[in-house]
C-alpha cells in the first residue's frame, strides 16, 4: 500500500510544464529604488508579442503603509526602462499599479498619471463613512497578488490584477470575484523583474513568486482532491470488505473473534496510513520541490551557481534576523526596560560584527522594574536600529558610541558617530534623509523627542527622550 501510495503521488501531480519561471523563496526587499534583476532572461516579451502570461507572488509588507508611505513594485524592466509594476505605487498608498497607461479612479490625485488602484474584498473606510475600492498594506495581513497581461502588438497590453484570488482546486481566471478583479491598460514588455522598494517603512517581503501561460498552473490541488485518492480510499474499502466476507464464510464458527481481530487491524492499517502519509508522501513531495527548484537554476553555470548561493545565505540571514526582531517585538515576556536594552546590545553586536566600525556601548546594568506596551518598546528599538544602520550605511565611521540613561521619569538613548556627518535637511527628503523624517515621527507617536546634530566631516549625533509615566510611555492621542 505504502508503495501504491508513493507511486501515485509521482504519477498524479499536477503538470508544471506551463510554469515558464518561478522563485520559491523569499526575499526581504528594503531601500532599493532600482531594484536588480531576478529573472536571468528566462523569459521576455517584447511590443511584439501578442500571448498572454500569468504573474504571481506573495508580499508580506513589514510596515504599515497608512504609517510610513512608500512604494514597493513587483516591476517589470524592459532595455533598463520601466514598464508595469504591481504592488503599491507610492501616491496610491494602497495596492496598486504603476507605470500603466490609464489613471484609477480612486487614485489619491486624479492628475497623477500612471498609478492604477486594485480592487479589493477588505476595502479602507475613508471620510464621510465613504468605503474606498482598495486596500492599504498591512503587515499584519500578507497577500497574494496574481494579474495577467493579455500582450496587444503594437499597443498598450491589457492587464488584469487579482488581488487575493481564490487559487484552490476549481479556481479559474474566470470564476475569480469581480470585487478582487481590476482591469486597464499599460506597457507590459519586459526583458527583467526586479523588486524595488523606496521611501519609508521596513520593507516587504516578497514569496512564492512564478509566471505562467495560465492561471490554472497556480491553483494548488490537495492530494485529497484528485481521482486517485478516492481511488485509493474505495479500493482499501472494497478490500476490507472482500475480507471481511471471506474470513465469515470461512470461520462462521470464529466470527466474533474475527470480527475484533479484524477491527483490530483496521485500526493500525489506518495509523499506518496516517504516518506513511505524513513520512513517505512529505519527504517525497519535499525532494520533489528541492529537485525541480534545482533543475531551474543555473545547472551548467557553476559561477552563477555560486553567485547565487552567496545571495541566497544572505536572505536568509536577513529573514532569520527579521524574524527575531519580530518574535522579540510581540513577545510579551520582553515588555520592560530592561529586555530592551539587552535586545538593543544584542542587536548592535550583531550589526557591527566583522565591520570595520567598532560599536561602543554604555548601557546601564541594574535598571528600574518598568514595563514598556509593545508599540512603545518597538518603536524605540526602530529608531536606534534606523539611527546605527545610517552609521553603518552612510557615515563611513571609525567608531559609533551607544549609550543609554534611565531615570524615574525618563529614558534616553545616544546614537553618537565620527563619520562624514552631513547638512541637516530643513524638511525630510528623499533617501537617507526621509529616514529622519521617519524616526522623528515614531517618537512623536511615543509621546517622546527626538534630536539630531550633524556638521560635515564632524560626526553625527541623534538624541532620543522618551517621558515615563507610571511604567509606561505616555502616547499621542
Amino acid at each position: 500500500m505504502v508503495a501504491l501510495l508513493s507511486l501515485a503521488t509521482l504519477v498524479c501531480l499536477p503538470a508544471r510544464g506551463k510554469i515558464l519561471w518561478s522563485d520559491p523563496g523569499s526575499r526581504v526587499i528594503h531601500a532599493t529604488p532600482d531594484g536588480s534583476d531576478i529573472l536571468g532572461g528566462k523569459v521576455k516579451r517584447d511590443d511584439k508579442a501578442s500571448d498572454v502570461l500569468y504573474f504571481k507572488f506573495k508580499v508580506d509588507p513589514l510596515s504599515d503603509a497608512k504609517d510610513e508611505p512608500y512604494a514597493a513594485l513587483f516591476q517589470l524592466v524592459e532595455s533598463n526602462q520601466f514598464r508595469l509594476g504591481v504592488g503599491n505605487a507610492l501616491e496610491a498608498w494602497g495596492y496598486s499599479a504603476a507605470y500603466t497607461a490609464e489613471t484609477g479612479p480612486s487614485n489619491r490625485f486624479a492628475e497623477d498619471a500612471g498609478e492604477f488602484n486594485l480592487r479589493s474584498a477588505h476595502p479602507e473606510a475613508a471620510a464621510m463613512g465613504v468605503r474606498m475600492p482598495y486596500e492599504l498594506p498591512d503587515h499584519n495581513h500578507p497577500r497574494t497578488i496574481v494579474f495577467r497581461v493579455q500582450y496587444v502588438p503594437g499597443g498598450d497590453d491589457l492587464v488584469t490584477t487579482w488581488l487575493e484570488p481564490n487559487l484552490s482546486h476549481g479556481a479559474t481566471a474566470e470564476n475569480q470575484p469581480e470585487i478582487i478583479t481590476t482591469k486597464f491598460k499599460a506597457n507590459a514588455s519586459f526583458d527583467e523583474i526586479r523588486l524595488r522598494h523606496w521611501g519609508g517603512g521596513n520593507g516587504w517581503i516578497f514569496s512564492d513568486m512564478a509566471m505562467a501561460t495560465s492561471f490554472e498552473d497556480f491553483v494548488v490541488v490537495r492530494f485529497w482532491q484528485t481521482w486517485w485518492f478516492f481511488g485509493l480510499v474505495a479500493l482499501f474499502v472494497l478490500s476490507a470488505v472482500g475480507g471481511t466476507v471471506r474470513v465469515v464464510e470461512k470461520r462462521k464458527y470464529q466470527i466474533q473473534l474475527k470480527r475484533a481481530e479484524q477491527q483490530h487491524a483496521l485500526a493500525q492499517e489506518r495509523a499506518r496510513i496516517a504516518q506513511d502519509l505524513h513520512d513517505d508522501l512529505g519527504s517525497s513531495l519535499t525532494r520533489i520541490s528541492l529537485l525541480s527548484n534545482l533543475l531551474q537554476a543555473d545547472k551548467d553555470k557553476p559561477d552563477q551557481v555560486a553567485i547565487h548561493a552567496g545571495k541566497l545565505s544572505e536572505s536568509a540571514d536577513q529573514t532569520v534576523r527579521a524574524l527575531e526582531e519580530i518574535v522579540w517585538a510581540v513577545r510579551p515576556g520582553s515588555d520592560s526596560l530592561q529586555s530592551l536594552v539587552e535586545y538593543l546590545a544584542h542587536f548592535a553586536n550583531e550589526l557591527f560584527e566583522n565591520n570595520p566600525t567598532r560599536c561602543r556601548l554604555d548601557l546601564p546594568q541594574d535598571l528600574p522594574s518598568k514595563p514598556l506596551p509593545p508599540d512603545v518598546r518597538h518603536n524605540i528599538f526602530l529608531i536606534v536600529k534606523e539611527a546605527l544602520t545610517n552609521v553603518l550605511r552612510h557615515a563611513g565611521a571609525k567608531e559609533v558610541h551607544v549609550r543609554a540613561k534611565v531615570s524615574a521619569n525618563s529614558l534616553e538613548f545616544l546614537v553618537q558617530d565620527d563619520g562624514r556627518g552631513f547638512k541637516p535637511p530643513p524638511s525630510p527628503v528623499e533617501g537617507r534623509q526621509h529616514g529622519l523624517g521617519n524616526m522623528r515621527r515614531r517618537a512623536e507617536t511615543i509621546g517622546g523627542t527626538l534630536e539630531w546634530q550633524s556638521t560635515p566631516g564632524k560626526g553625527t549625533t541623534v538624541r532620543l527622550a522618551v517621558n515615563l509615566a507610571n511604567g509606561t510611555a505616555p502616547r499621542n492621542a
